[in-house]
């Protein structure tokens, strides 16, 4: 124990978690944590790699019987284990606010390094992602195959069952994971830190992702758990946090199932340091609104239907944005199978994403519909049947932006499928690859894969899935029929074709 004992002191000194004068006082609160009396005199550090002090100190644990040698049990441990390092959210905010003096920017990088530091961020887990660029039509879509998150141990999920059913926090975003030691079933959030920021005049919190899907992935939300709720308010909300934070895009998931995001029960945006295929994505044909000459607006070039408004005034580019929510809401095409609603149930929403540039407020308005029907039960505006081999689950905000989050399975399959390619073997008698025998057979018959290049060819490929993935979450199909029926929508918002 002692060897990553001194070394774990000695990362926190380096990192700034602690201070010299901190350091018997550190030394001391992690002998009693670990229910030890006493050690010896400080050795040269072993290692500076804080995965392997971790590691080294929760193989200690579980081989005193501290944790059970599980997964999500030395997860909360090493928690537990940097929350001592970690200071309180006052000291946190207090340096946040200085730094913020200076420039919101440097207030972030504070920020973001620290969440590294205190390993709340799990950055030598993120990076086993598997990540490439598919260069689309749209323009570079981002692949990732999701291997950060850690599947749940069948241990864990058999105690989950008989231990006693807490709710609190209520979810994984309240601000009640602060400092959170974590239980069988939720997440140990000891080492977690939060900020305030006000939004319409109320307070919120922010924070970066544990498992950020790319750089300086936040999440801004509410300070009381309130359902997610995508209105008229919502835009203004955005623009909020862009006036607070104006280096980062922020944006919020649909508020309805199918189209939401996984967690509708918090109210809660998303945002960051990152420019996504989206956001480079042009603007192919212009519209003008009466009363709205000082807002530009536009359809966007991408497989999603999204209108983009751009104005120095955030009031009115909000009004256009209300203006064409309120429209969308209450839209029904039926040549085109939109409808507002079925049976009082309403399928109409939107996924807004708002950035600053130039001088200016940008703000992507996403059009999404949930309705499901006999052929497409999971919806009709989801990933359809044919593409479940590689993208079942809903299309959310950082989806829509141009960022594919694949399942961890894909890794192995794809793996397989090289392997049976290159052996010329039959991919349907493997129960791994049956699912994607119909698409590799596609792909052979059009000479998109071959043995010489075929790591490159299967990942071009999955990007190309992915691309009519988004298209089929397109409310108004990129064809002569979706684009005429996407200017007839804008037409009955009051807008006019200029291009």
């Amino acid at each position: 124990m002692q060897p990553y004992l001194d070394s774990l002191i000695a990362y926190a000194l380096r990192e700034g978690l602690i201070a010299e004068d901190d350091r018997i006082w550190a030394q001391n609160r992690l002998l009693d944590f670990l229910g030890e009396d006493a050690c010896a005199p400080a050795q040269t550090p072993l290692t500076e790699d804080i995965e392997e002090i971790l590691k080294g100190l929760e193989d200690f644990a579980a081989a005193k019987g501290l944790i059970t040698d599980t997964t999500a049990s030395r997860d909360r441990f090493d928690a537990q284990l940097m929350g001592v390092l970690t200071p309180r959210p006052s000291e946190v905010r207090r340096t946040f606010r200085e730094a913020y003096q200076n420039a919101p920017e440097q207030a972030t990088d504070f920020f973001y390094r620290f969440c590294r530091s205190t390993g709340y961020i799990r950055a030598a887990r993120i990076a086993r992602d598997v990540r490439w660029k598919y260069d689309s039509e749209y323009g570079e879509i981002d692949i990732t195959i999701n291997l950060s998150k850690p599947e749940k141990d069948p241990r864990d999920v058999a105690a989950a069952l008989h231990a006693p059913q807490v709710s609190y926090p209520k979810c994984m975003l309240c601000e009640e994971n602060e400092g959170y030691a974590g239980r069988i079933d939720h997440p140990g959030r000891s080492n977690h830190r939060i900020l305030p920021v006000t939004i319409a005049g109320a307070p919120w919190y922010w924070q970066y992702s544990p498992y950020t899907y790319y750089n300086e992935h936040c999440i801004v939300f509410n300070s009381q758990h309130t359902p997610m709720c995508v209105d008229g308010r919502v835009f203004g909300k955005l623009f909020d946090f862009l006036d607070a934070f104006p280096h980062y895009f922020i944006g919020s998931n649909a508020g309805l199932p199918i189209v939401g995001g996984s967690i509708l029960s918090h109210e809660h945006f998303q945002g960051g340091r990152y420019v996504f295929a989206m956001e480079t994505a042009p603007v192919e044909e212009t519209f003008s609104f009466d009363g709205f000459a000082d807002v530009e607006a536009g359809i966007v070039k991408w497989p999603l239907s999204v209108i983009r408004l751009r104005g120095a005034n955030r009031e009115r580019v909000t009004l256009l944005a209300q203006k064409l929510l309120t429209a969308w809401a209450a839209y029904t095409d039926e040549s085109v199978q939109i409808f507002a609603e079925t049976n009082g149930e309403p399928h109409n929403t939107v996924t807004p994403i708002a950035r600053r540039k130039d001088g200016k407020y940008e703000l992507d308005i996403v059009l999404r519909n949930n309705l499901t029907t006999e052929e497409h039960p999971l919806g009709l505006f989801h990933p359809h049947e044919p593409y479940h081999h590689i993208k079942k689950e809903n299309i959310g905000l950082i989806e829509v932006l141009g960022l594919a989050v694949l399942p961890s399975r894909l890794k192995a399959e794809l793996g397989r499928i090289r392997e049976l390619f290159l052996a010329g073997a039959d991919l349907r008698a493997d129960e791994m690859t049956a699912k994607h025998a119909d698409w590799i057979d596609e792909l052979r018959a059009r000479g998109a894969i071959r043995a010489e290049t075929v790591d490159e060819d299967l990942r071009r490929e999955v990007g190309a899935v992915f691309a009519q993935v988004l298209a089929c979450c397109g409310v108004f199909k990129r064809d002569p029929e979706g684009r005429a029926a996407f200017r007839r929508f804008l037409s009955s918002a009051g807008g006019t074709c200029k291009s």
